[in-house]
């Protein structure tokens, strides 16, 4: 899960679904032809042969136009094809599909192809129902059915457990849209198989984000706010995202029209002049609470009492307005510095049964629907009866170990960001919950500490940003030897290697569950179990 940390993007590493020793993935938004034939402006004759010699005796170039059948979707929702045996990889196709493409980038394994036209369209494709899908970039797979994304992202954490884990997964991997992963009891004992169950998705799988982080820029002198253009910082006005919940979009338009009325100008990344750089806008799904934040590059805002003012009388909802000043010239969007304009410094929401305060800079998880899911599967996994002790590493603002008890005699969690422990304490005495105790410092180094301080767990458990666990963690928790640890991960493929290093220390992997907290895009949730063999 998410947590307050800045190393938690797009998915990484390891080689591609379908293309097996194809190396490493360049980015997606690199399509300018580097490294194909033909190829000389500004580069050095020498590089350019060296080049060529590399990939001589490829069956593509670039600019062919080739017919090529999709056989897999890699990590980034790329179809992979085959040319004569060579690997492309082709945004908006899928698999089954045969599609006529035009080779835009090669290397020396594989290359990159634009989607000219789709000769045998796929039963699983439907028409993106949003309107800018093919120019913003931030969904991957609208053009995908949705119980075929379901089926796709269990067979992507399939595939890292089997490839990278080096795991053997029941049943095998079934047919796109088939039952997945069988039941516990097709795994014998002395078989040791891991059951992958089907992806956990939403019966509404649109506007779930409870967050908005949209840049603002200028277009034609007038002040925009949306998305960045598809392999650019081009900022492109919208009105309306179908993930985000719709109050959302409705404030972050009032604000941009409040701001042009006011003649508020955008921040320049070119010059780095300017005033507004994001709106960040967040809801509260069940208490309906809104806050705005207003990213600036500076700490005055001219008109900021007509602002605020105007702003309360046209959205109601919005209980918190707060200014966050950012003057470095950084994509990062917040900056230190954060105060209450008007209102609140929080925010509050429910997930499940247990309450949180959310501030400006505080994480909280953007799908709290399915979020409530994945909780709900970590305490499934945990096994608790009321009686254990139980140790939650990565706890950032105590989401999961508030969630975890509710369930357990004692918890205990650890994170190495102070704010957010500072925000786990909070939410801790606003549940109630003396039984709680959240201490900041790395979980490599507190838990040990904790050992000798007596505190022996029943239950560890981890959910560690995509890098996976750090390896002094992993082998705290052998050390440690709960009976049981749950491995709740964002990333398939560090999900798979750390699950082989604990398998190697003594415990199995017995079952894990796929849970899609972001629909229409790569990106999967898992949750897995595993138990100390005697």
């Amino acid at each position: 899960m998410k947590k307050q940390r800045s190393n938690r993007g797009r998915p990484s590493g390891g080689r591609m679904n379908g293309a097996p020793g194809n190396g490493p993935k360049v980015a997606s938004g690199d399509l300018s032809g580097r490294g194909g034939r033909g190829e000389a402006g500004g580069k050095s004759r020498g590089r350019t042969a060296v080049a060529e010699a590399l990939i001589a005796g490829l069956p593509v170039a670039k600019n062919d136009e080739v017919v090529i059948d999709i056989i897999g979707m890699n990590h980034d929702g790329e179809g992979v094809g085959r040319a004569e045996g060579y690997t492309l990889f082709v945004a908006g196709a899928l698999p089954g599909e045969k599609a006529r493409v035009k080779v835009l980038k090669t290397k020396k394994q594989y290359g990159y192809a634009k989607l000219l036209d789709v000769v045998e369209v796929s039963a699983d494709r439907v028409a993106p129902p949003c309107p800018i899908y093919d120019k913003c970039g931030g969904c991957q797979l609208q053009h995908m059915s949705y119980d075929a994304q379901l089926a796709w992202k269990r067979q992507h954490v399939v595939d890292a457990l089997e490839r990278i884990g080096k795991l053997r997964v029941a049943g095998g991997a079934p047919e796109a849209g088939a039952p997945a992963g069988g039941s516990g009891e097709e795994r014998a004992d002395g078989d040791h198989a891991v059951v992958v169950r089907p992806t956990l998705g939403m019966a509404e799988p649109w506007r779930y984000r409870n967050k908005a982080q949209v840049p603002v820029g200028v277009t034609d002198g007038a002040l925009v706010g949306g998305f960045y253009a598809r392999g650019s910082h081009r900022i492109v006005d919208m009105e309306t995202c179908l993930i985000q919940h719709e109050s959302n979009d409705d404030v972050v338009s009032r604000v941009k029209a409040i701001g042009r009325r006011l003649g508020i100008t955008a921040y320049d990344e070119e010059t780095g002049k300017g005033l507004l750089r994001h709106v960040v806008v967040k809801v509260g799904f069940r208490t309906g609470e809104m806050m705005l934040v207003l990213v600036t590059n500076g700490d005055r805002i001219p008109h900021e009492d007509e602002w605020v003012a105007a702003i309360r009388e046209e959205m109601p909802s919005v209980v918190s307005i707060c200014q966050n000043v950012n003057t470095r010239q950084t994509n990062v969007i917040f900056g230190d510095v954060t105060r209450v304009l008007w209102g609140r410094e929080v925010i509050f929401d429910y997930i499940g049964d247990v309450k949180f305060a959310i501030s400006a800079r505080s994480f909280y998880q953007v799908n709290p629907l399915q979020t409530e899911v994945l909780y709900g599967k970590t305490v499934e996994y945990a096994g608790l009866t009321g009686q254990e002790t139980v140790i939650d590493a990565y706890c950032g603002i105590g989401t999961i170990s508030l969630f975890l008890a509710q369930h357990a005699k004692r918890v205990y969690g650890v994170e190495i960001v102070k704010e957010a422990i500072e925000d786990a304490r909070v939410n801790a005495e606003l549940n109630g919950m003396s039984h709680v105790t959240f201490e900041v410092g790395a979980s490599e180094d507190v838990i040990p500490a904790w050992k000798e301080q007596g505190i022996e767990a029943d239950v560890i458990v981890v959910d560690p940003p995509r890098k996976g666990c750090d390896p002094r963690l992993l082998d705290t928790i052998l050390e440690m030897k709960p009976e049981r640890v749950v491995y709740v991960s964002c990333n398939p493929a560090t999900l798979a290697r750390d699950l082989r290093i604990l398998e190697d220390g003594g415990y199995r992997t017995v079952e894990v569950t796929p849970v899609d907290m972001f629909p229409h895009t790569v990106h999967v949730e898992s949750v897995a179990k595993l138990y100390r063999q005697e």
